[in-house]
């Protein structure tokens, strides 16, 4: 029987075990341990754009938040953090900004500076909207570098109520170009480069991070893999970690057409890693899990028995040196 259909056989049989995964903990405790690091990078969110449990959501995977038997996920989001140079980065301004820079001021670095830049992937609503609380009925906040791609910032600096937070310079607009890195000090790089999605209002790109040690991937949107010019098999060998778009585990989980809202399926990205080494699949991360997701359940064997293949999840506080 072929991998995916044992995954699926999971899934109708079960959602969810009793007990979390004992390799689950030990990769936090690990992913924990590296926060002794310089640099690295820590888990800010690891939900689809509008969160979990989803507004208007009367499922069972939102009753479960509901009555108290499993925890609210935020956006997803990486904070980079450099103790040696005193500095902290945001990729992605999601609608949880507020808590997510919380998080990085009160358990990682408080250096007088809400943030020292934002790193925007694309213009869809998880991912740039936490731009607002920037301005002037929130922060107000003073020359905020934001970082963004050419259609990414022209959206921006043309469309309110975005164009105020130009304007009143709460933002400072720095543009990006597909595949040129940005020096953010002698131990800091960040390149970002062009994907697939769905642009309506801007290209969407993911970001390489570069560290003293190790590197990383963030690809939280993309459509499907082969539609990519590059090979993300060859990409993740490249790098440490490769967090990676796991929006929806396979085909049918929503009622409407999927082809709407194309992303790759958990249950294709294994597919596609199926014969790679255990190496490989360890680099793996998925992140922005949709609420309709059951591997975004803590206590789901499902997720259990796909990190039994040596993939990973993204879990909110983990962090990882760089």
């Amino acid at each position: 029987m072929k991998l995916f259909q044992l995954l699926y056989l999971l899934f109708i049989v079960v959602f969810f075990g009793c007990n979390s995964s004992k390799k689950e903990n030990e990769i936090e405790d690990q992913a924990n341990r590296n926060k002794s690091s310089e640099q690295y990078l820590t888990i800010l969110g690891v939900a689809q754009d509008v969160g979990y449990p989803q507004i208007d959501c009367e499922k069972e995977c939102c009753k479960l938040v509901y009555n108290g038997v499993d925890d609210k996920e935020m956006v997803s989001s990486l904070g980079l953090v450099d103790l040696k140079s005193n500095k902290k980065w945001l990729f992605d301004a999601t609608p949880d900004i507020a808590q997510q820079l919380h998080n990085l001021k009160k358990n990682h670095l408080d250096n007088g500076n809400v943030i020292d830049g934002i790193f925007l992937t694309h213009a869809h609503i998880g991912h740039y909207t936490g731009l607002m609380f920037l301005g002037r009925e929130a922060l107000g906040g003073k020359q905020i570098p934001v970082y963004a791609m050419s259609r990414m910032k022209s959206f921006l600096e043309t469309n309110g109520p975005w164009e105020q937070l130009v304007e009143l310079e709460n933002i400072k607009l720095n543009a990006l170009k597909n595949d040129s890195t940005i020096i953010l000090n002698k131990n800091l790089k960040v390149k970002p480069f062009k994907v697939p999605h769905r642009d309506e209002y801007s290209e969407t790109v993911g970001y390489k991070i570069e560290g003293k040690k190790k590197s990383a991937l963030y690809i939280p949107d993309i459509d499907k893999w082969n539609k990519w010019e590059r090979n993300i098999i060859d990409e993740v060998k490249k790098v440490d970690y490769a967090f990676l778009d796991a929006t929806f585990f396979k085909e049918g989980e929503l009622s409407r057409p999927m082809s709407e809202v194309p992303h790759p399926f958990i249950q294709e990205t294994i597919n596609l890693f199926e014969k790679e080494s255990a190496e490989t699949k360890s680099k793996i991360y998925f992140i922005h899990l949709n609420h309709t997701n059951p591997a975004l359940l803590d206590n789901s064997k499902l997720k259990d028995s796909i990190q039994n293949l040596g993939y990973h999840f993204a879990k909110q506080g983990a962090n990882f040196e760089l």
